[in-house]
């Protein structure tokens, strides 16, 4: 009937991943709605949104990274690496991987 200790962190406004319809894949975004019954409303970084997902599907965003910063060193990039990028240099991050350093500063 409690939530989880470990789920304590769940609230409104904080930053998660959760899996979308609870395909297998996450999905960065924010908690919008603690519906008091496990399950949370999230909207997601891509202008989706979601209500009534089990907390069983969102976890924490950044996989408990200690970094507070936003943005990793330029040193911590490489191949294989999970990041969020903005395609096309639109305003929108996605999650990804990168692939390939192509050894000028892009990747």
């Amino acid at each position: 009937r409690s939530p989880s200790p470990s789920r304590g962190r769940l609230r409104e406004g904080a930053r998660v991943e959760a899996r979308y319809r609870g395909r297998s894949k996450f999905y960065p975004g924010k908690i919008s709605r603690d519906r008091g019954d496990g399950t949370f409303d999230i909207a997601y970084d891509d202008g989706e949104s979601e209500t009534r997902v089990a907390e069983d599907l969102i976890k924490a965003a950044g996989g408990g990274s200690r970094s507070r910063s936003p943005s990793p060193s330029r040193g911590r990039l490489r191949e294989g690496a999970r990041v969020e990028a903005r395609y096309r240099g639109r305003s929108k991050f996605y999650p990804g991987k990168i692939s390939r350093d192509r050894g000028d500063g892009t990747f």
